[in-house]
């Protein structure tokens, strides 16, 4: 017997461009706590709240946002321990960066909860990375073939994180890890299930395509002046094209650690 959701699917199936419309449906289901975030984001830049910070009301949202999903089991335990290892994996670029000796961005007003110049809210911006990685691991049933030994994805996402600070003391090796990705990635397929049928393609063109989107999520965030670049200070405007490629080398650090996580929580079963 099919189940409500499978009905769904199979008439939205049929529509014009019916694959489509399922694969962004499931994307978007996959999306739904960072696009939760980023919609709180919008509106708390038109809508003054009373009582607390803008930083603090994003950051009680988050969590409850968060309280939510895990009680309507919409997410998984596990899920919340990989937004939790998020939250604090950025945690230490954020200080770094927003540190007033680099200050590569800022955040606006005061917090109540916060890091040094950091409000707390800001690591469930990374975590949102992480929570859709994961649940599209579940959601689309992701498979990856072939898949490159974890040692050398390890040392790869440990090359990327230390390049986001050393960059700004030594030589940017930012190339040379565009190039290691692809030997590490470029033979590596992602399978997914849309609704009954197993579809597929190159896991790197899939690393894009969400760094892309990321970067358009970004726009709208800084838009918002939830955060802002040092060269928005002055006036607003698009952020750079390069934020693509780091949020695509962000994007594999995620990926390698949710993997991981994969790996452990399967062996602990």
């Amino acid at each position: 017997m099919q189940t409500s959701k499978q009905h769904i699917l199979d008439r939205v199936e049929r529509w014009p461009l019916g694959k489509l419309w399922v694969f962004g449906i499931k994307q978007a289901w996959a999306a739904i706590f960072g696009g939760l975030m980023l919609a709180a984001i919008v509106v708390t830049h038109f809508v003054e709240l009373p009582w607390l910070a803008r930083a603090d009301w994003l950051f009680l949202f988050a969590i409850a946002v968060q309280i939510v999903l895990l009680l309507t089991r919409l997410e998984k335990p596990y899920e919340v321990i990989t937004i939790l290892v998020f939250h604090l994996v950025s945690l230490g670029m954020e200080l770094f960066k927003t540190s007033s000796m680099i200050g590569s961005w800022s955040y606006q007003g005061d917090a109540l909860f916060h890091a040094g110049n950091v409000p707390l809210y800001s690591g469930f911006m990374y975590a949102a990375v992480g929570s859709y990685i994961a649940r599209s691991w579940r959601v689309l049933e992701l498979e990856f073939t072939p898949y490159p030994k974890r040692i050398y994805t390890i040392l790869f996402a440990l090359a990327v994180y230390v390049n986001f600070f050393s960059h700004h003391f030594a030589p940017d090796i930012r190339l040379a890890l565009f190039a290691w990705a692809a030997l590490l990635y470029g033979r590596t397929w992602v399978t997914y299930r849309l609704h009954i049928a197993r579809h597929r393609m190159p896991l790197l063109l899939a690393f894009l395509f969400i760094a892309i989107f990321i970067w358009l999520a970004e726009n709208i965030a800084t838009f918002s002046r939830a955060w802002l670049y040092a060269d928005q200070l002055q006036a607003w405007h698009i952020v750079s094209l390069q934020k693509i490629g780091s949020w695509f080398l962000l994007m594999i650090i995620s990926f390698i650690m949710i993997d991981l996580l994969h790996v452990i929580r399967k062996r602990r079963s």
